[in-house]
């Protein structure tokens, strides 16, 4: 991917536009705006040059948002290595797990920019060759490693946009997802096993529930394919 020091021939002093640059502007954005907000003409705003002149750099908005994705990755998972000695597949998962979605959790709606984006950038594959040699290792065929690693990344996303929406930025006035106004709106009469639920449903720990949840995939991958 361009580098973003170069600075412009034509006009001294001013950073030179890339793919890249504009990528990273966007993310800058996307903290200040969120996903619904982030459009061509606020990053061309941003960068102060004409609309049309991105178009040079990014075809469109998804394409913006692959680029997007792809920085996000690469800072998440650009220095993994192999598992090391003594160090088992599912846990070496779990790291890279946590390690992507800190990345996402970096930067406003970030799982919402990720999900369903195309990242075929050398790291994204590295990743995914790393991930299926240590699950091919472990002794997973790669028929099924292929199957199984995919569902910890959608585990990851699909976890992290709901954590995020919790965080009620899209919100005007009071966030409905506060624990205790979830709390409070459970009619224990009506729904006696989701009022005694309640703490465990709307629990605060999201790094727990989130590991939680892996081991659970990785125990239903080693039951099923192993």
């Amino acid at each position: 991917m361009s580098t973003v020091t170069a600075t412009d021939r034509t006009t001294p002093g001013r950073p030179k536009i890339t793919a890249e640059a504009v990528a990273r502007t966007a993310l800058e954005l996307l903290d200040e705006v969120g996903l619904d907000g982030l459009t061509m003409r606020r990053v061309a705003t941003r960068l102060d040059v004409a609309g049309s002149a991105l178009y040079w750099h990014v075809r469109n908005k998804q394409q913006l948002l692959d680029l997007m994705s792809t920085i996000t990755l690469t800072d998440a998972v650009g220095s993994v290595e192999s598992p090391r000695r003594g160090v088992s597949w599912e846990d070496w998962a779990v790291d890279l797990a946590f390690r992507l979605r800190r990345a996402l959790l970096r930067h406003r709606d970030g799982a919402r920019v990720f999900a369903g984006t195309s990242t075929a950038d050398p790291v994204a594959l590295r990743t995914s060759e790393l991930a299926l040699a240590a699950m091919t290792d472990a002794g997973f065929s790669l028929v099924d490693a292929g199957r199984g690693f995919p569902l910890l990344l959608h585990h990851v996303v699909g976890f992290t946009i709901e954590e995020q929406a919790r965080l009620g930025q899209a919100y005007d006035g009071e966030n409905p997802h506060e624990t205790a106004a979830l709390i409070a709106a459970v009619d224990a009469e009506r729904f006696p096993l989701t009022a005694r639920s309640r703490e465990t449903l709307y629990g605060p720990d999201a790094d727990a529930d989130f590991e939680r949840g892996l081991r659970v995939i990785l125990a239903g991958l080693r039951a099923t394919y192993l």
